[in-house]
C-alpha cells in the first residue's frame, strides 16, 4: 500500500531561512525575534522548565532525552556558577542540520540560549562549534556582538535582573568532542576524552560546576515553545516524539539538503520532498540517523522516524542524517569506509574500542581486496560483540552498527567477497562504488 503524499509542511524552525540576510538581528526582530524572550523573562524560571516538560521537547543530538527533565536537574539555588554549554559540535557522517541552522538563523539559537539560561538559573552560556566550521562561527559570532549590542545579553537583561554571557568556542575538529563530557574537557583545555559518569555534567560539569549540556536544534526550538505553547507544540509530530525535525538528506536523492517535517515522517515521504531516487536508480539501504545507526532497507521506508519508530524497526532515530545508497553501492565498502572513519576518530582511551576498530578495519579492508574468508565475517561479529557496551562511552557502540547490521540485511554480500566464493560473485559492486 502505498503512503500517502507529504501534505504541506508549515515551516517553523527553518521559517526564517530563506529570508534575505536571515542572519541579521534586524531581520529577526522583524520576524517575531525576540519576543519569546520578553515573555519568557516575565515568568517564574520553574514555569519555563515545566513548559518545556509539557511540551514534550526531546533532545535533537541523537539521544532523545527529555530536554525539560534535563533542566530541572540543576540545583534550584546556585551555590557553585551554573553554565549552560550547546553542542554544535557537528560531526556526525550525513549530518547537516545545525550549520545550516546557525549559518541562517543564529538569533533563534541565541534567544534560546538566553530563555534556557534563565530557566537553569544560569549566567554563562558556551556554544561549542565544529572547528572547521569557519563560516557559521563568524556568522553565530557576529549574531552574539548583535545581541549584546541590543541588549539582550549582557548585565540586566531587558531591565529584567538578568545577567548572561556568551562564548563562542571553536572546537579542534574530533568527533569524540561530540560527546558531551569530552566536550567539557575540551572547554576546558583539556585533551577530549569521554569522563567517567557519574558525577553527571547536571552534579560536576564544566569546571566541576552542575552543566547541562544541549544541542543547537534542541535550544533553537524553545523560543517557537514559549511564544505558541506547548499544545501547539504537540500538534505536530507522534504522541511520545512531539514537534518539527530537521532530516538531513545526502546521497543518491535528487534533491539533497535539509527538510523540516514533523516528527515519525517516514523515509518514502522524505524522498517524495526530496524528487525520488537519483536517475531513478532504486534505494538498496540506508542510515535513518548517521553511520552510527543501524542500516535500514528498502523494507523500512515506511517506518516512522522518531525515537520510538526507529527503535522498534531495530534502529535509532540519531541526529535523522538521512543517508540514501542505491543499488550500484558495495554494502561492504560502504561499511569498510564508515569503520575507518570510527578507527580514525576513537580517542584511544579504551581498549575495546581503540583496539577494536583497528582490527575491523583491517579485516573489512582485505574483504573488499578479495582475501577474505567466511570466518571473517565470525570474527567481525565477535569484535563487535566485544565493543559493544563494553566500550567507554557511545563511540564505540556507534561503529559496530553499519557492521552488524550490514551482515544481517546483506551478508551474502560479505560472503561473496571471500575467497571461496570468488567464482559466485555478483556484479562488481565494489570497483563501482570506488
Amino acid at each position: 500500500m502505498t503512503e500517502p503524499s507529504p501534505s504541506p509542511v508549515t515551516p517553523v524552525l527553518t521559517k526564517r531561512w530563506l529570508s534575505p540576510d536571515a542572519w541579521r538581528l534586524e531581520t529577526y526582530e522583524r520576524l517575531e525575534g525576540y519576543t519569546a524572550l520578553r515573555k519568557a523573562l516575565g515568568a517564574h524560571p520553574d514555569q519555563l522548565i515545566e513548559l518545556v516538560k509539557a511540551a514534550g521537547l526531546r533532545g535533537r543530538g541523537g539521544a532523545g532525552f527529555p530536554a525539560g527533565v534535563k533542566w530541572s536537574f540543576m540545583p534550584k539555588d546556585p551555590v557553585k556558577p551554573h553554565y549552560l554549554v550547546i553542542n554544535a559540535d557537528e560531526g556526525e557522517p550525513g549530518t547537516c542540520k545545525d550549520i545550516p541552522l546557525m549559518m541562517a538563523d543564529p538569533h533563534s539559537l541565541i534567544e534560546g540560549c538566553i530563555i534556557a539560561s534563565y530557566a537553569m538559573r544560569a549566567n554563562h552560556c558556551m556554544i561549542y562549534v565544529r572547528g572547521e566550521a569557519l563560516h557559521p562561527m563568524r556568522r553565530l559570532t557576529h549574531a552574539v556582538r548583535e545581541a549584546y549590542a541590543a541588549g539582550y545579553l549582557g548585565k540586566n537583561i531587558l531591565d529584567s535582573g538578568f545577567d548572561l554571557d556568551i562564548v563562542v568556542h571553536a572546537g579542534a575538529g574530533a568527533y569524540i568532542c561530540g560527546e558531551e563530557t569530552a566536550l567539557l574537557d575540551s572547554l576546558e583545555g583539556k585533551r577530549g576524552q569521554p569522563r567517567l559518569k557519574p558525577p553527571f555534567p547536571a552534579a560536576a560539569g564544566l569546571y566541576a560546576c552542575p552543566t547541562t549540556v544541549n544541542n543547537v536544534e534542541t535550544i533553537a526550538s524553545v523560543p517557537f515553545i514559549v511564544n505558541g505553547g506547548s499544545d501547539w507544540f504537540r500538534t505536530m509530530g507522534s504522541e511520545k516524539s512531539p514537534g518539527p525535525k530537521i532530516y538531513s538528506i545526502s546521497g543518491h536523492v535528487e534533491r539533497p539538503g535539509q527538510y523540516e517535517a514533523p516528527m515519525g515522517t517516514t523515509l518514502r515521504q522524505l524522498l517524495e520532498l526530496a524528487g525520488g531516487m537519483k536517475d531513478g536508480v532504486p534505494l538498496k539501504f540506508w542510515t535513518p540517523g548517521g553511520s552510527s545507526t543501524p542500516l535500514f532497507t528498502a523494507d523500512h521506508l515506511d517506518v516512522p522516524l522518531d525515537f520510538e519508530g526507529a527503535a522498534e524497526a531495530g534502529s535509532m532515530l540519531g541526529t535523522t542524517a538521512v543517508q540514501v545508497f542505491n543499488e550500484t553501492v558495495s554494502v561492504p565498502w560502504a561499511v569498510m569506509k564508515w569503520t575507518q572513519f570510527y578507527e580514525h576518530e576513537s580517542c584511544g582511551k579504551c581498549t575495546p574500542c581503540r583496539e577494536g576498530t583497528y582490527w575491523m578495519a583491517q579485516v573489512l579492508e582485505r574483504m573488499v581486496d578479495g582475501h577474505g574468508t567466511e570466518e571473517d565475517i565470525d570474527t567481525l561479529l565477535d569484535v563487535c560483540d566485544n565493543i559493544f557496551g563494553r566500550s567507554f562511552c557511545a563511540l564505540g557502540d556507534g561503529a559496530v552498527s553499519p557492521i552488524t547490521s550490514g551482515i544481517k540485511y546483506f551478508r551474502e554480500e560479505f560472503l561473496a567477497l571471500c575467497d571461496s566464493n570468488k567464482n559466485k560473485t555478483a556484479p562488481d559492486l565494489v570497483g563501482a562504488a570506488r
